[in-house]
């Protein structure tokens, strides 16, 4: 049984080797015949020539591009990076051979410098480096078909358009080309292009592409198209792909749009700070350097055009407006705030207009103060039962020893002529006015007047400084919102 198990291991070891041994000299069989096969077809072969028949005959190119990677979207160069393989197809009738005559060999890899090469490029190529990145081998097949994949990167030319950046959408176009040939020598087409039709919905294979981690794409049509130059009279043929991508908006959401949005909206918390803390212009200012060093940042990344004006850029300059108005109604806050008779003196145009005329406009009655009439026998209100010290002149504070007392209230008897309290007459001399041993005292209750109706307007000075500041404040806040919903609304029509 063992004997058994171990002779059909043998066999089945036999055979493997057996095939492999066949293979091997088959492969040593060909060989010569390739070498012989390459000998007789580029032994008279010259690659300068085009591989027609007659000089009159049209040669047709089979063009496509298989994108392999969408490199770089340099937006500030207007320049689009991408490796690209560049598959061209044509016939070339003196590289035809019988494969029963080499040992039935249908394929041939021959160095692409050996052969005659369609000269395709890229028109709009934004390097000046024409050349295909490297010379790969091509394929002959038996009946005279070439096939060559050279792989490049390319650095085409495209125009950005930056209007809703960072939402965008750019189409780029690859335009290429025989440089030499004109299309009635060489014939341009596209590799799944129909008859009848120029137009290729999808132009470029992308089953070996790398997804890009900032663009998306979204189409890449081709477009075959036959154009006249003012240098020549015959048509020239090329072939237009067009690559439509739209931006992937996470990073600059993240990184430039709410830190944005955020720093705007700390404009309105100017508004909430009082006007004692100091920080109000400070505040301010400093929104206004953020957003300035956002708007230098945005204007690094977008190209210097005067075509359009970003979404981005719009809403930063509307609100860089509003911020510098903001600063500009926190100084004159401030400054109504800090204003006394002790700094500022009213002009008299600010009188006639604020006090006489905008009252009028304004259907706005000044308020009338009228002072209590006092009785002859009722002391001033302020002075009590007990003895109090009071003043003389106005700011001239008045010795300790004088006192006033209840059991003398005629001491004071009102002025009707000059609004003063004068001392009694018994304590006048009554030569020339002046007081026996005090000096004339000033009405005491004006000081009291005077004095309450400075803390009555206190709280009108302040409602009014509130108001204006809120007023702002709910101004700015709608704009912000205005700007940022405007924004919103035109994203959502990109998208």
């Amino acid at each position: 049984m063992i004997l058994k198990r171990y002779s059909l291991l043998l066999i089945y070891v036999s055979v493997l080797l057996y095939d492999n041994v066949c293979a091997a000299v088959k492969q040593i069989e060909a060989t010569p015949d390739t070498k012989r096969l390459y000998d007789d077809l580029l032994s008279n072969y010259n690659r300068l020539i085009r591989p027609v028949v007659n000089n009159s005959e049209t040669l047709t190119v089979w063009m496509g591009l298989k994108l392999s990677q969408l490199i770089e979207m340099n937006l500030k160069n207007q320049i689009m990076t991408t490796n690209l393989w560049v598959v061209q197809k044509w016939v070339d009738y003196k590289l035809r051979w019988d494969p029963e005559e080499y040992g039935g060999v249908e394929q041939l890899y021959v160095p692409s410098e050996h052969i005659w090469l369609p000269d395709i490029v890229l028109f709009n190529n934004a390097d000046g480096n024409y050349e295909v990145t490297l010379m790969t081998k091509a394929v002959l097949s038996y009946t005279g078909e070439v096939v060559w994949k050279p792989p490049s990167i390319y650095k085409s030319s495209c125009e950005i358009n930056v209007q809703y950046f960072p939402f965008d959408e750019q189409s780029c176009l690859m335009k290429f080309g025989s440089w030499t040939y004109n299309g009635y020598q060489v014939d341009l087409k596209h590799m799944d292009q129909v008859p009848g039709s120029n137009i290729v919905k999808v132009g470029i294979d992308l089953s070996e592409f790398y997804l890009s981690v900032e663009w998306d794409l979204l189409a890449v049509p081709a477009t075959r198209n036959e154009e006249y130059y003012p240098c020549c009279s015959e048509p020239y043929s090329d072939i237009t792909f067009k690559i439509t991508m739209r931006r992937k908006t996470l990073f600059y959401t993240v990184n430039l749009i709410i830190p944005c949005v955020g720093i705007t909206f700390l404009t309105v918390l100017v508004f909430y700070l009082p006007s004692d803390s100091g920080e109000k212009v400070t505040l301010c200012v400093s929104i206004l350097i953020s957003l300035t060093v956002f708007f230098l940042l945005l204007a690094e990344i977008i190209p210097p055009t005067s075509l359009a004006v970003p979404l981005l850029g719009k809403y930063l300059l509307y609100t860089m407006i509003i911020v510098t108005s903001s600063i500009w109604v926190t100084v004159c806050v401030l400054n109504v705030h800090f204003r006394s008779p002790s700094t500022h003196k009213m002009s008299p145009w600010v009188r006639k207009l604020f006090l006489q005329f905008m009252p009028r406009l304004l259907i706005m009655r000044r308020t009338t103060y009228v002072l209590p009439e006092y009785n002859d026998n009722i002391p001033p209100r302020g002075f009590s039962a007990t003895d109090m010290d009071i003043q003389l002149n106005m700011g001239e504070p008045f010795t300790t020893d004088f006192k006033i007392s209840a059991s003398d209230p005629s001491f004071l008897l009102p002025d009707h002529e000059d609004g003063k309290m004068k001392a009694h007459s018994s304590m006048t001399d009554t030569s020339n006015g002046t007081p026996k041993r005090y000096r004339q005292v000033y009405f005491l209750h004006y000081k009291e007047f005077d004095l309450s109706h400075n803390i009555s307007e206190m709280p009108t000075k302040i409602m009014r400084l509130w108001k204006i500041g809120s007023l702002y404040q709910w101004c700015s806040t709608d704009f912000f919102c205005g700007c940022t919903l405007w924004l919103v609304s035109a994203v959502q029509q990109v998208l």
